[in-house]
C-alpha cells in the first residue's frame, strides 16, 4: 500500500509496475485546464489517476487498462479513497480507441508508456513496460483521436526515443511544445524525458531541464517539489 502525500492511497495488483519516478514526474509535468477532462492511455492500477486527481481537485480522470486484474484495481482504488466520480477505468485496448470513446472527448491526455521490446517479462517489468502490445505509434493515434483541437498530450519516456515520439506525434497531428530532460544527478546523462504536445498548435518547442539530485546525492529542490516534502 502506497500512501500519496493527497492523502490517497495506492493498493497495486499482484505483479504491477510499482509507484516510481516517471509517474511523479509525469504527474509534476502535467499542466491542467480547469475541470479537466483526462484520459490516461495504459493506466495500470490507476497510478497516474490518483496522483492528478490530488494534484487538482476538480479533475476527472478515465484511465484504458488492458489487464483486467489491474483494471478492476483501479475502480477499488477510486472506491477505497472515495473519487469513483472522479477516477474511473475501461478495461480494454487502447489501439482499439474509436470502439469505445468518441473523437475529441478529452482536453488532457498522460501516459507513462512502455518503453522496452521483447525479452523476458518478470514481475518488476512486466506487460505494462513492454511495447509488444503497445507501439509508440499506437499510443499516439489513441491521443491523437481522444483530443479535442488545443488539447495537450503529456508523455514520459527515455531519452533514445525522442525523435520517434517527436515524429509520431507530428503525424498525428500533436506538435510537441514542451520538453524536460530530466537528470538522475545534476551533470549526468539524461535519464528520463517528459513532452507536451499540443494538437492543431503550431510549431515552437520549449524546453527545460531538472535533477533530482546533487553530485553528492542530496535531494535538490525539484525532488523535494516533486515528492511534496
Amino acid at each position: 500500500m502506497e500512501h500519496l502525500h493527497s492523502g490517497y492511497t495506492l493498493e497495486l495488483a499482484p505483479g504491477s509496475f510499482p509507484l516510481s519516478t516517471d509517474s511523479m514526474a509525469l504527474a509534476g509535468f502535467v499542466r491542467l485546464p480547469k475541470k479537466a477532462a483526462v484520459l490516461d492511455l495504459g493506466s495500470g492500477c490507476g497510478t497516474l489517476g490518483l496522483l492528478l486527481c490530488g494534484k487538482d481537485p476538480n479533475c476527472c480522470v478515465t484511465g484504458i487498462e488492458l489487464s483486467p486484474e489491474d483494471h478492476q484495481m483501479a475502480l477499488r482504488n477510486a472506491l477505497q479513497n472515495g473519487i469513483s466520480h472522479r477516477l474511473t477505468s475501461i478495461c480494454g485496448d487502447l489501439r482499439s480507441i474509436p470502439d469505445f470513446l468518441q473523437p475529441g472527448s478529452f482536453q488532457v491526455c498522460v501516459s507513462n508508456p512502455p518503453y522496452y521490446t521483447g525479452g523476458f517479462q518478470s514481475s518488476r517489468t512486466p506487460q505494462a513496460r513492454h511495447t509488444d502490445t503497445c507501439s509508440t505509434e499506437e499510443l499516439f493515434r489513441a491521443a491523437g483521436w481522444a483530443l479535442k483541437y488545443g488539447g495537450d498530450f503529456f508523455i514520459v519516456h527515455k531519452p533514445d526515443n525522442l525523435a520517434q515520439l517527436c515524429h509520431h506525434a507530428v503525424s498525428n497531428q500533436l506538435e510537441p511544445k514542451k520538453l524536460q530532460l530530466l537528470r538522475h544527478k545534476e551533470g549526468g546523462p539524461v535519464s528520463l524525458i517528459l513532452l507536451q504536445c499540443r494538437k492543431g498548435a503550431k510549431p515552437g518547442l520549449v524546453t527545460e531541464e531538472a535533477a533530482l539530485h546533487t553530485p553528492d546525492g542530496a535531494a535538490t529542490d525539484f525532488y523535494k517539489s516533486l515528492y511534496h516534502l
